[in-house]
C-alpha cells in the first residue's frame, strides 16, 4: 500500500469515526436476517417428526437433512464474507436474503428426503451471505465501543429471540397446518428486510480490496465439507475407505488454502488475524461451544414430543426459557465484561452451560417441566454472556476493512460446530438408539422400522396390537434417553474444555470503554489506519 493511501487512511479517521445518523435503524433492519436465521434453525427441529411421518426419511438421512445446511453453510461463510468485503456487504445481504425467501419455499413443497436435503443444501448457499454481512455491517455502522457492544447484544439477543419465536410460533403453525409452512413463514420476513434495508442500510465495503480468488474459494469449500464428512460418516458408520478419503482430501485442501492465503496480495482470509491470542480464543472458544450444546439441541424437539409427548406448542414453550435467558444475558453482556473481564464472563458462561449440561445426564421420560425450563434457562444466560462477548472480541480485533471475513471466521467457527456437534453427539444418540432390544414377539418389518428412527418406531408402535405396540415404544424411547444423556455428558465436558481454554487465551483481554478521538484509541482503529494486512497482537482496548 502506498504512503498515500495510508496517509489518506488516518487523514479520514476522524470522519469515519463520527456517529452515523440512522444507525440505530439500520440496525434494527440488519437484525431481522438475524431473527430469521435463529427462526429457521428452530422450526426444523420442531418440524422434524413431521416431516418424518410424511417423508419417511432413514436415520442418516434425517441426519443430512439436520446437518447440511451447516456443511454448506460452513464451507462458503468465509468465502462469501469476504465477497461482501468487495463487492459491497449490503449488496450481498440483499441477494442473499432474496434468495433465502425463495429457497424456503422449495424447502416446503419438497416431496422426498432427497429434495429436502437438496433445499437445505441450497439455503446454505444463501445463508452463507446473511450473517458475516449483518456483523460486519454493524462493525462499520457502531464506531463507539459501548455502543458497538450494545449493537451486537441486540444482534445476539435477536437471534435468541428468534429461537424463542421459532418453537412456539412452529408448534402453532405445526398445530394447524402442514409442516412446510414452518419454511413459509421466512418470506414476510424476508420481504420487509429487502424493502426496508435498501433504503435504510449504508453500503460499505473494502475500498482497495484485490481480486476475489476462485481457488481459494473452492479450497475452502473442499476442505471444510471434506473435513467435516469424514467425521460424521466415521462417528455413524466407523472408519471406512470413503470417510478416510474425505478427510485426506479435505485436510489437504485446507493446507493448502492456507499456504495460498500466505502468498497472495489480497487473501480471501488474513491469517495473520489468527495471530492476535483473543481473536483466536474467541474463534475457538464459539466452536468448541456450539459442538457441545448442538446436539444436544437437535434431539431435545424429538426428546419433547415424542419421549414426553408434548404437543408441537408445548414443547416449543419448554424450550422458551433458554432464549429468554439469553436475550438477556446479551444485552447485559457488555456491561458486565467491562467490570469484571472478558475472561471471567466467557470462560464463566462456558463453565455454567457445561455444568447444566451434566445435570442433562438425569434425563428421564418423566423429568418435570420446571427441572427442564430451569435447565434451559440456565443454559441461555450462560451462552448469551459467551457468545455476545466472543462476538465483540472478533470484531474489535480487526480493521474495519476486514470485517466482513472476520465475522465469516466467527460465523464458520459456528456452523462448523453445529454440524461437527450433530454428526457426533448425534451419532452417539443415534448408535445407542439404533442397538436396543426389541420386545420378544415384535414382527421383523416392525422393529426394522421402529430402528430407523424415533418417529419410526412411533410409527411402527401404531400398527402393532396395543399392548406389544407400547412395549415396542417404550423400549424405543428409553433407547434414545439414554443416548441423549450420554450426549449431554459427553457436551459437557466439551463445554468446560472450552471454559478452561477461553480462561487461558482470553488472559488480559478487554473491551474498549470509549471511541477513537475520545482519549483511547483502539487497536483495531490504528492497525485500520495504518492499513489491511497488519494486526498486532496484543489486546484491544489498551490506552
Amino acid at each position: 500500500m502506498s504512503e498515500t493511501t495510508a496517509a489518506d487512511r488516518a487523514g479520514s479517521a476522524h470522519v469515519d469515526d463520527q456517529p452515523r445518523p440512522g444507525r440505530w435503524l439500520a440496525l434494527s433492519v440488519l437484525v431481522l436476517a438475524v431473527l430469521l436465521v435463529g427462526v429457521d434453525a428452530t422450526v426444523l427441529g420442531l418440524a422434524t417428526p413431521f416431516l418424518s411421518e410424511d417423508l419417511k426419511p432413514s436415520g442418516v438421512q434425517l441426519l443430512w437433512i439436520g446437518d447440511i445446511y451447516s456443511f454448506v453453510i460452513a464451507g462458503l461463510l468465509v468465502s462469501m464474507g469476504s465477497l461482501g468485503d468487495r463487492i459491497g456487504r449490503k449488496k450481498l445481504l440483499l441477494i442473499g436474503s432474496v434468495a433465502f425467501g425463495a429457497l424456503s419455499v422449495f424447502a416446503a413443497y419438497a416431496a422426498t428426503p432427497e429434495m429436502m436435503i437438496a433445499a437445505r443444501a441450497l439455503q446454505g448457499v444463501a445463508g452463507a451471505t446473511l450473517m458475516p454481512s449483518t456483523l460486519a455491517l454493524i462493525r462499520n455502522l457502531f464506531h463507539d465501543p459501548k455502543e458497538r457492544s450494545l449493537a451486537i447484544g441486540i444482534w445476539g439477543a435477536m437471534a435468541s429471540a428468534g429461537m424463542a419465536v421459532g418453537p412456539v410460533l412452529g408448534g402453532f403453525l405445526l398445530g394447524h397446518f402442514w409442516w412446510g409452512s414452518v419454511f413459509l413463514i421466512n418470506l414476510p420476513v424476508m420481504a420487509l428486510l429487502v424493502v426496508v434495508g435498501a433504503k435504510v442500510i449504508p453500503e460499505s465495503r473494502n475500498p482497495d480490496p484485490g481480486p476475489w480468488d476462485i481457488p481459494s474459494v473452492l479450497l475452502s469449500l473442499v476442505g471444510v465439507v471434506g473435513v467435516v464428512y469424514a467425521i460424521k460418516e466415521a462417528a455413524v458408520h466407523g472408519v471406512r475407505w470413503d470417510s478416510g478419503l474425505a478427510a485426506v482430501v479435505g485436510v489437504l485442501a485446507l493446507v493448502l488454502f492456507v499456504r495460498r492465503q500466505r502468498t497472495l496480495d489480497a487473501p480471501l482470509l488474513n491469517m495473520k488475524l489468527f495471530h492476535h491470542r483473543g481473536f483466536s480464543g474467541a474463534v475457538l472458544a464459539d466452536l468448541l461451544t456450539i459442538l457441545g450444546l448442538s446436539g444436544l439441541v437437535f434431539f431435545l424437539s424429538q426428546f419433547l414430543q415424542m419421549v414426553q409427548m408434548r404437543s408441537p406448542l408445548n414443547a416449543g414453550l419448554v424450550e422458551l426459557p433458554a432464549a429468554v435467558g439469553a436475550v438477556g444475558a446479551g444485552l447485559a453482556a457488555g456491561w458486565v465484561a467491562r467490570r469484571l473481564s472478558v475472561r471471567v464472563v466467557v470462560a464463566g458462561g462456558l463453565a455454567v452451560v457445561g455444568l447444566s449440561l451434566a445435570g442433562c445426564m438425569a434425563l428421564h421420560a418423566d423429568t418435570g417441566t420446571l427441572a427442564l425450563c430451569v435447565i434451559l434457562f440456565v443454559v441461555g444466560v450462560g451462552a448469551g454472556f459467551a457468545f455476545t462477548v466472543t462476538a465483540d472480541v472478533i470484531l474489535s480485533s480487526v480493521p474495519k476493512e476486514e470485517a466482513g471475513a472476520a465475522s465469516a471466521v466467527s460465523e464458520t467457527a459456528y456452523e462448523l460446530g453445529a454440524a461437527l456437534g450433530i454428526a457426533l453427539l448425534g451419532s452417539i444418540v443415534t448408535n445407542s438408539y439404533q442397538g436396543f432390544l426389541a420386545p420378544a414377539g415384535v414382527p421383523g418389518p416392525a422393529v426394522v422400522t421402529a430402528r430407523a428412527s424415533l418417529g419410526g418406531a412411533v410409527d411402527a408402535a401404531g400398527t402393532l396390537p396395543a399392548e406389544q405396540g407400547a412395549a415396542l415404544l417404550k423400549t424405543a424411547q428409553d433407547s434414545f434417553v439414554n443416548g441423549v444423556d450420554t450426549a449431554a455428558g459427553v457436551g459437557a465436558v466439551v463445554l468446560l474444555g472450552a471454559a478452561a481454554a477461553a480462561w487461558f487465551l482470553l488472559r488480559g483481554q478487554e473491551l474498549a470503554d470509549s471511541a477513537p478521538g475520545q482519549g483511547r484509541a483502539t487497536e483495531s482503529e490504528a492497525v485500520a489506519a495504518a492499513g489491511p494486512g497488519s494486526v498486532a497482537g496484543g489486546p484491544p482496548g489498551r490506552p
